[in-house]
C-alpha cells in the first residue's frame, strides 16, 4: 500500500519534475475519493532555501532523515550532478530499509550515483541516455519508452513522463478508480503509449566519406522511388556484396534499413507540415500503401500515422479539432 511519500530537493531542482510529484502525491483530494497521502518535502537542512534551476528558491519543510522508512521516494530531475554525499547515502538507506524509488527525467542520474541502477532496467530523458550509459555501464537503460517499473525502482523519460510514471505507480498501488479520479483533475490522460520515440528527433546521418556521399543524397531526393541493394549498388558501380559492405561501413545501418528509416523520417515531416491524406504520404514517402506505411512507423516511432499526426500536427486548426 502506498501511503507515505518523501521528495528530495536539492540545489539546482528542476521545477516542473519537482511539481509532477506534489501534483499527483502531494494534493489533498480525499473529497473525490482519493487516499491522502503523508507527504513531505526533504531537503538538506529543514527550512534552509534551495536554489531552484529557474532563478527562484524552494525551502523544504523536513531534512535527509525523512526519506528513510516512507513507502516511496521521489526524485526529480536536477541541473548538474554533484550531488551531496549525504543525500546520496539518505537515498541508498530509504532503498535498503524497502522504500521504492522513483524518479523523473534526469533524477535517475542521482539514482545512479547512490549505486541503485547497476545490473537494473531503467529510463531517462533521450537526450540524456547515452551519459547515463556511460556513467553506469550495467544499467540497463530503454530509450523509447515513458518509464521502467523495475519493482522497487520507477524511473521515467523526459519531464511530462514523470506524470505517467508516478500514475502508474498509482494505479499499481491503489488500483485504476484512484488513478482516474487524479488523471481527471490534472486534465491528463491515465495511461499513455508509444513511448518516447515519437518525441526523439531523428535528423539524417551526418555525411559520410565524399565519394559515398552522393549516394546517399540520390537516395534522400528519390526516396519515393523502388530501391533494391541491387539497384543502388549499380548507380554506385559497386557489385551488390561490396555496396553493402560499404554502407554498413559508412552508416551503421544496411541499405535498406537506412532507407525505410530516412522514408519514415519524410513520412514524419509530411504529417507534420502537410495536410496529405495517409495513402498519400505513404506514396511521397516510398512506400506504396498506407498499410506498409504504419507498420514501419510503428516500428520505428511507436505510434501510428494518424496519433503522429494528432499530437504533432503543424495545423493549428487540426490541433484544436483534435484537442
Amino acid at each position: 500500500m502506498l501511503k507515505s511519500v518523501s521528495a528530495l530537493v536539492l540545489d539546482g531542482v528542476a521545477p516542473f519534475e519537482f511539481g509532477v510529484i506534489c501534483e499527483v502525491f502531494g494534493i489533498d483530494r480525499s473529497a473525490d475519493g482519493v487516499p491522502n497521502f503523508d507527504f513531505k518535502v526533504c531537503g538538506p537542512e529543514p527550512g534552509v532555501p534551495l536554489r531552484m534551476s529557474v532563478g527562484a528558491h524552494l525551502v523544504p519543510d523536513a531534512g535527509l532523515d525523512a526519506l528513510v522508512g516512507v513507502d516511496l521516494v521521489a526524485i526529480p530531475a536536477f541541473i548538474g550532478t554533484d550531488y551531496p554525499e549525504e543525500a546520496l547515502a539518505a537515498v541508498r538507506a530509504a532503498a535498503d530499509a524497502g522504500s521504492t524509488i522513483l524518479t523523473v527525467c534526469s533524477g535517475a542520474f542521482l539514482a545512479g550515483a547512490a549505486g541503485l541502477l547497476d545490473g537494473r532496467k531503467c529510463t531517462t530523458h533521450w537526450m540524456h541516455a547515452d551519459d547515463l550509459a556511460a556513467r553506469h555501464p550495467t544499467a540497463e537503460i530503454d530509450r523509447n519508452v515513458l518509464f521502467v517499473d523495475d519493482g522497487n525502482l520507477i524511473t521515467s523519460a523526459g519531464t511530462a513522463a514523470g506524470i505517467d510514471a508516478c500514475l502508474h505507480l498509482v494505479r499499481r498501488e491503489l488500483g485504476s478508480e484512484v488513478t482516474n479520479t487524479i488523471a481527471r483533475r490534472m486534465v491528463v490522460p491515465p495511461q499513455r503509449d508509444g513511448g518516447q520515440r515519437q518525441y526523439i528527433e531523428q535528423p539524417i546521418p551526418v555525411r559520410c566519406s565524399e565519394g559515398f556521399a552522393p549516394q546517399l543524397d540520390w537516395v534522400l531526393s528519390n526516396l519515393d522511388e523502388p530501391h533494391t541493394v541491387g539497384t543502388l549498388a549499380a548507380r554506385a558501380n559497386m557489385s551488390a556484396r561490396t555496396f553493402a559492405r560499404r554502407f554498413v561501413e559508412e552508416t551503421g545501418r544496411t541499405p535498406m534499413q537506412w532507407v525505410t528509416d530516412q522514408r519514415v523520417l519524410f513520412a514524419r515531416r509530411l504529417l507534420e507540415e502537410t495536410d496529405l491524406d495517409v495513402d498519400r504520404v505513404a506514396d511521397k514517402a516510398g512506400f506504396g500503401t498506407a498499410t506498409l506505411l504504419r507498420h514501419h512507423f510503428r516500428r520505428v516511432v511507436g505510434v501510428t500515422p494518424s496519433d503522429y499526426r494528432r499530437r504533432f500536427s503543424s495545423d493549428d486548426s487540426d490541433c484544436a479539432a483534435t484537442a
